[in-house]
């Protein structure tokens, strides 16, 4: 049997990054839903025995994503929980969408990387280059000065960078 997390008085959305927190907390490896012991085992560990204890947990559970490292493992457990189970590769629009729940709030490039991949020629992406984008996120500066062009980055991001660089140029 197999449960959505839905009460009234929490007030989550599926849309929300709690949520992949939570799931995350779960170690639950679909979207959209947690089994009986995926639900049970993860309230246990946070010690929550009814919904006002999960709603008076949300707070620890957002200061997670200020934490790098651990921020770091809810990024690659991402990948895996968006991905089709039948698949090794997300497809662009639910990347797309992930990139935004993680990474839209806190990387200034976001809605420039987002606007790139719209229009490039990628349909899916591998979990290299899912991997890389956080690390791109987090060390390359927004003006991209810092790029080294001979690093080892996924193709992905050389040809952002190119992209973007152009952009600027023609302004």
């Amino acid at each position: 049997m197999m449960y959505v997390l839905s009460h009234p008085t929490l007030h989550l959305s599926l849309f929300q990054i709690i949520m992949l927190v939570i799931a995350w907390k779960l170690e639950a490896p679909n979207m959209g839903f947690f089994t009986k012991e995926e639900w049970l085992k993860g309230m246990t560990l946070l010690q929550c025995d009814c919904i006002e204890r999960l709603q008076g947990k949300l707070d620890y559970l957002r200061n997670h994503l200020n934490d790098t490292i651990i921020f770091k493992n809810i990024y690659r457990y991402a990948f895996d929980f968006a991905r089709d189970k039948d698949q090794r590769i997300l497809d662009m629009d639910t990347a797309k969408s992930m990139l935004g729940l993680l990474l839209g709030r806190t990387w200034p490039l976001f809605p420039v990387f987002n606007q790139f991949l719209e229009q490039s020629k990628y349909k899916v992406m591998n979990k290299d280059q899912w991997y890389n984008v956080l690390e791109f996120s987090r060390t390359v500066s927004t003006d991209l000065s810092n790029y080294d062009e001979d690093g080892a980055w996924p193709v992905l991001l050389d040809e952002f960078v190119e992209w973007q660089k152009a952009r600027l140029a023609a302004l």
